[in-house]
């Protein structure tokens, strides 16, 4: 399922073979054919059916997961990020500032080992651990049927708010809807200004970024506003919260977005 892509056009295609293959070389039984050719693959309408269908698939668990959320009176957030921004980092903080404010539960998405899930015990959060490489083919992000076989692992009855802390990466977790009431995205400084150019669909779907690790902004050579016009131009209305867990800035900010996402919708932190 998470080799198939949507373009914002509305075109949508897939990637149904591994990339682990050598090219040059011809397979036995291939009859000549070389690897990594792709000239012999079957395209056309059947193949867009299935595709289709496996995305309407994934739009329709993550209608049940929502469902399942509203019947439980729970909000849920999908935390994203590139690899290395420091979403953990956020959510440990988030976690312990909210402690005893908040109910809250984590659905902790990973491709391997449970480090990051570890990080976030012992304050109270109720944790679902999903291993992407575990069963579900080692994908780059998270989908509705992955989070789905989560929720039987958390008491959703007795929480206010999950978060999803979604797999690192800048283009899948963007794609797939699991459910969720809304969407933040984390952004580390230390990335570069022109990501929301490279990456609009990720940076389009948020409806927060949080620009991350700002402390560092007098050792670095990152133009802020460049990003802030960026970031403007392919999401123009998005808000934008400046934090460092090092320092402690905006993390409150953070924490009040949460809590409005919970009591009301988002909250207005600061607008680029």
């Amino acid at each position: 399922m998470g080799r198939f892509h949507r373009h914002d056009d509305g075109h949508g295609h897939g990637h149904g073979h591994e990339h682990g293959h050598e090219h040059g070389h011809a397979a036995a039984g291939s009859g000549g054919r070389i690897l990594g050719d792709h000239s012999g693959y079957q395209t056309g309408a059947e193949r867009i059916e299935v595709l289709e269908r496996i995305l309407g698939e994934n739009e329709q668990t993550a209608a049940a997961n929502r469902a399942d959320f509203e019947k439980a009176q729970v909000t849920v957030v999908n935390l994203m990020s590139s690899p290395g921004a420091g979403k953990t980092s956020l959510l440990r903080e988030t976690l312990r500032r909210l402690q005893g404010k908040l109910r809250i539960g984590i659905i902790e998405g990973d491709i391997e080992t449970s480090l990051d899930a570890d990080r976030l015990e012992g304050f109270g959060a109720a944790i679902a651990l999903v291993n992407t490489g575990n069963g579900f083919g080692g994908e780059c992000h998270l989908d509705a049927p992955m989070v789905r076989s989560a929720l039987p692992r958390l008491p959703l009855e007795e929480l206010d708010l999950v978060v999803i802390e979604n797999v690192g990466n800048l283009v899948c977790p963007a794609e797939f809807e699991v459910g969720e009431h809304g969407r933040a995205m984390v952004f580390s400084i230390t990335e570069g200004e022109e990501k929301p150019l490279k990456y609009p669909v990720m940076f389009r779907s948020a409806d927060v970024v949080v620009v991350n690790k700002i402390d560092l902004l007098p050792y670095l050579d990152f133009d802020l506003q460049a990003f802030y016009a960026n970031l403007r131009a392919v999401n123009p209305t998005v808000t934008v919260i400046e934090t460092s867990v090092k320092t402690g800035q905006g993390i409150d900010d953070w924490c009040s977005w949460l809590t409005g996402v919970r009591s009301s919708g988002p909250s207005q932190a600061q607008t680029v």
